[in-house]
């Protein structure tokens, strides 16, 4: 989408092929279960004039029920893994990675699809958030904005992750506007119907958006608030790397609450608090993600921000 400005408004292409990824992880299970819903009648998503693509990411991974098979598929698509050559011999995921990009990218194209939306799950208290990678993109931000609206009364957060140490190469980076959706809580394996049902609406604003932008609806400038990732925070351990300390019980499941200088933030197996040491208030999220214990972290800190985003419209 080329994104030229003429009195300040943004001009994008019409969003003409879009994708919804189920099962990039596959024990996630609002998106696998709404996926392969679609796949079997679709009617509930198609909007006229874009061909939207409902597709199970990770078969195998869905299959067993895991969240992957050899390597994490939401951080399998770097530059090094889409070129990487050895076929069959390569990780299950950095193949899939190669396919999805052949199929909806290629990365970083102007052959690659316009939007794709990625399902997820989280086990943490985190309700309705919608994943933004990049602050520059008004598209993505009037798209949130349109659905943040939509949605109320109900809350839906924004997490911005653009920190050049902590983002990473997801399977939805493969189009021009990349959107997460992260609902929960909700445990691995399982379906529980309000998830489901919030995923579900989430969907539709944001399809609902799209149409407006393709039939010529002009969105006005706006500000979005957002969470922008500013640190991962492990928990403590030994010299052997054990855990030695447990989520706070004042801290869990206060997802995108205030954490101040000062507050308990662990709690070590003989009741010790480990408070917080930081210089400034901070939201934490993901807090005690079932799926981050392999990657040493119990929560990722963010700063409340509030975004611009320019006019847009169709060119």
């Amino acid at each position: 989408m080329s994104n030229g400005n003429n009195n300040n408004t943004a001009r994008f292409n019409a969003a003409r092929r879009v994708a919804i990824f189920g099962g990039t992880h596959g024990n996630e299970m609002s998106g696998v279960t709404l996926v392969n819903l679609w796949m079997q009648n679709s009617a509930e998503i198609q909007r006229k004039g874009v061909e939207i693509k409902p597709f199970i990411a990770n078969p195998k991974a869905v299959e067993k029920c895991v969240r992957y098979v050899d390597t994490d598929l939401n951080r399998a698509f770097t530059q090094e893994n889409l070129s990487a050559t050895g076929g069959e011999d390569l990780p299950y995921e950095v193949q899939r990675a190669q396919e999805i990009n052949r199929m909806f990218g290629p990365k970083g194209s102007a052959e690659a699809y316009d939007v794709i939306f990625d399902l997820h799950n989280t086990t943490s208290n985190m309700g309705c958030t919608l994943i933004l990678e990049s602050s520059k993109d008004s598209f993505n931000l009037q798209m949130m904005n349109y659905i943040k609206k939509a949605f109320a009364p109900s809350s839906c957060l924004v997490l911005l992750n653009e920190h050049p140490l902590l983002k990473y190469s997801t399977s939805r980076s493969v189009a021009k506007h990349p959107v997460g959706l992260e609902v929960g809580p909700q445990p691995q394996g399982v379906l529980r119907s309000n998830i489901f049902d919030a995923m579900r609406v989430i969907l539709k604003h944001a399809l609902d958006f799209i149409s407006l932008f393709n039939e010529g609806m002009e969105f006005p400038a706006c500000t979005v608030e957002v969470f922008r990732v500013l640190e991962r925070m492990d928990y403590p351990r030994d010299a052997n790397g054990n855990i030695i300390a447990m989520v706070h019980p004042n801290l869990q499941d206060c997802d995108w609450e205030p954490l101040n200088p000062g507050d308990p933030m662990f709690q070590t197996f003989d009741g010790k608090s480990i408070h917080y040491q930081g210089s400034s208030t901070v939201y934490p999220t993901f807090i005690n993600e079932a799926a981050y214990y392999e990657k040493q972290q119990a929560f990722v800190t963010t700063r409340r921000e509030t975004l611009a985003a320019s006019a847009i419209r169709k060119a």
